[in-house]
């Protein structure tokens, strides 16, 4: 499950190796900052986010026991600061359909074409925002990142049982609500 690579340079990081520490930075920065993307939609509050995530993973780095992959346990840091940033403002739109899923229009799109797009994504945004908290963290983990369920029973401290059954739900909910807001 461990990269022996990742371990060599933790382990270098606790012998005082602060060159360590700086190439796994470089190595999980751009996908930190577009997990946290997911949940803050915002830019800057979500590169702050990152650069916090980052700061906490160092300040811990010592008690990092190697039980998960450094990935997921970084993962987890940066899944936890942006839940709490949510809570902290308030914010209940955790949810930003970046370049992935928006369908950005081309030059050959009709007006009609690209308000179609637009609504489609508005609606599939709001019917993330309307799920449950624990089924959207389950969707948004499974759907958009393609984390196996294993890996996800490790960032959210569950069962894959559970998991399943809530992506289950998230995606009958999504399905409904869809259906629902079409006619």
């Amino acid at each position: 499950m461990n990269n022996p690579d990742e371990l060599k340079l933790i382990q270098d990081f606790n012998n005082g190796n602060e060159q360590a520490y700086n190439q796994l930075v470089l190595r999980y920065k751009e996908k930190v900052y577009w997990i946290v993307r997911r949940m803050i939609p915002d830019h800057d509050d979500a590169d702050d986010i990152t650069q916090n995530v980052f700061i906490k993973a160092y300040q811990s780095l010592r008690s990092f026991k190697g039980d998960s992959s450094f990935y997921t346990w970084i993962y987890r840091i940066a899944i936890n600061l942006s839940l709490n940033e949510i809570r902290r403002k308030k914010f209940r739109k955790t949810f930003s359909i970046d370049e992935e899923i928006h369908q950005i229009s081309t030059q050959d799109d009709q007006p009609i074409e690209v308000m179609l797009k637009e609504e489609r994504t508005r609606l599939i945004k709001s019917a993330i925002e309307q799920l449950p908290e624990k089924q959207k963290k389950v969707f948004l983990l499974r759907y958009y990142e393609e984390l196996p369920y294993e890996e996800i029973a490790k960032i959210l401290h569950t069962s894959v049982g559970g998991l399943k059954a809530n992506y289950f739900h998230a995606v009958k909910k999504i399905g409904v609500y869809l259906k629902n807001e079409r006619e």
